[in-house]
């Protein structure tokens, strides 16, 4: 039986890898002090000012217990029995590092909010880590581009009490051209690896939890049917998704060939001792699916200004070759609708990575905030329930079809319209609408949710 869930989200922080919805928006509003995190600066420099002051209005303030309670009765009442939320880690340890003192405040509302969604009957799904370095491990160590994170906090300990579902760790972050986005790749792999390796010796005998990984990843089509597009749309998901499902998998162990070939001494080496530890370090994968492109090879590449970005010396594109869209366009200037990448995705991933257990942990649509709509023309949201069906549909042919791909639960993006990177409040995913000019009134705006698929 596949049980459709779903996540509550989180104030998008600018940071490193995937993972979990926390309403920072509705709990936001915090019982404790929000200690600063990498993304704070960078949010201010991005923003224009009516969208920073609005979102400095929603973080500060006094937790109320009603949002908390209102929040998870809505998507108990949608019919969902999950609920996703991450645990962020400035939050919890300040510093980044246990031995200057974990926040007690902080582990008091983690555990009121778990307490709150077993009470209501539903699964809590937790996050360990999404994109919120402590400041202090930047400062002093820049974060992910040092070996030292390997060693802190999430990999001692750091876990959620032992009444929840299902935890995921953690997922990427890109940084400096030609060298630290595969540095960065490289540490968030072996801190994602020793914090498994301290759950599994240390808890998961007696809490009976599951630990795994969420990525996110577009779906590349070939711009054609010739052999060097089809070549073309497997390097492009080597580089955005191979490079870390290669290294966790037991037949490969290594990052993927074709972007060692092309990035050559620049890719950090797996020792055997890693490449041991990394192997099956999930119990189960969780995938974070939008969007699709075209692929094509021969993008322009200059050996004298090497990148990330331009590596794969592939073009990606939302047009074939007459000039239409792959899809119908979102909101987000990246976001065109493809629903059968989701199902092409979950049978690539089976077929390629020794059929794991797969959560889709993110799946959803934006559109823009029209502020002139009157409320019953926002509830009236015949794209986003179109969306979602289409999606589902696809996602049930992977899974209860001829491919029999081993899917065990799907979470929408997102139950509320919330903060969405640096386009802001512009943006809207909710189910739910939020009225940010209404003390952040919520309005169903998507009624056909939340039933078991059989």
């Amino acid at each position: 039986m596949l049980v459709f869930l779903i996540g509550l989200l989180a104030l998008s922080q600018p940071a490193t890898l995937i993972v979990t919805m926390e309403s920072r928006i509705t709990l936001t509003v915090v019982i404790f002090r929000m200690t600063s995190f990498l993304g704070q600066p960078l949010l201010l420099t991005r923003l224009k000012v009516k969208q920073t002051q609005r979102a400095e209005d929603l973080v500060s303030g006094t937790y109320l217990p009603m949002n908390l309670q209102e929040d998870i009765q809505n998507v108990k009442a949608m019919g969902f029995d999950a609920f996703r939320l991450s645990i962020s880690w400035p939050r919890v340890i300040p510093s980044g590092r246990r031995r200057e003192g974990v926040n007690k405040e902080g582990i008091k509302f983690y555990n009121d909010v778990i307490d709150e969604i077993k009470n209501n009957g539903l699964k809590p799904f937790v996050t360990l880590f999404h994109w919120d370095t402590p400041q202090g491990l930047e400062d002093k160590y820049g974060g992910f581009l040092s070996r030292n994170i390997v060693g802190f906090a999430y990999d001692d300990g750091v876990f959620a009490p032992g009444r929840c579902s299902s935890w995921v760790n953690r997922q990427c972050r890109a940084g400096n051209s030609a060298t630290e986005p595969y540095i960065v790749a490289h540490h968030l792999l072996l801190s994602h690896a020793a914090a498994v390796q301290v759950y599994r010796e240390k808890y998961q005998t007696t809490q009976d939890g599951m630990i795994g990984i969420t990525l996110f990843t577009f779906w590349f089509e070939p711009l054609s049917n010739r052999s060097i597009d089809i070549e073309a749309s497997r390097t492009a998901l080597d580089f955005m998704f191979g490079l870390w499902m290669d290294p966790l998998t037991y037949a490969y162990g290594q990052y993927p060939r074709r972007v060692k070939d092309l990035v050559g001494d620049r890719l950090p080496k797996l020792t055997d001792e890693e490449t041991q530890l990394l192997r099956k370090s999930y119990d189960f994968l969780g995938l974070q699916y939008y969007t699709s492109y075209y692929a094509k090879p021969n993008a322009p590449f200059d050996p004298n200004h090497v990148r990330y970005k331009t590596d794969s010396r592939i073009i990606e594109t939302a047009f074939d070759y007459d000039g239409n869209p792959i899809g119908p366009h979102a909101y987000s200037p990246w976001f065109y609708i493809f629903p059968k990448g989701i199902r092409h995705l979950l049978n690539y991933t089976k077929d390629t990575y020794d059929n794991p257990v797969i959560f889709i942990t993110e799946n959803g649509v934006d559109r823009y905030n029209n502020e002139s709509l009157t409320p019953e023309q926002v509830m009236k949201d015949k794209f986003r329930i179109d969306y979602y069906r289409e999606h589902m549909w696809h996602a049930l042919v992977g899974f209860d079809g001829e491919y029999n791909v081993n899917l065990k639960g799907y979470f929408a993006w997102s139950y509320l319209d919330n903060f969405e990177w640096n386009i802001g409040y512009t943006s809207r995913f909710g189910l739910y609408y939020v009225d940010y000019n209404d003390d952040l009134k919520r309005s169903r705006r998507i009624q056909l949710y939340g039933s078991r698929i059989s």
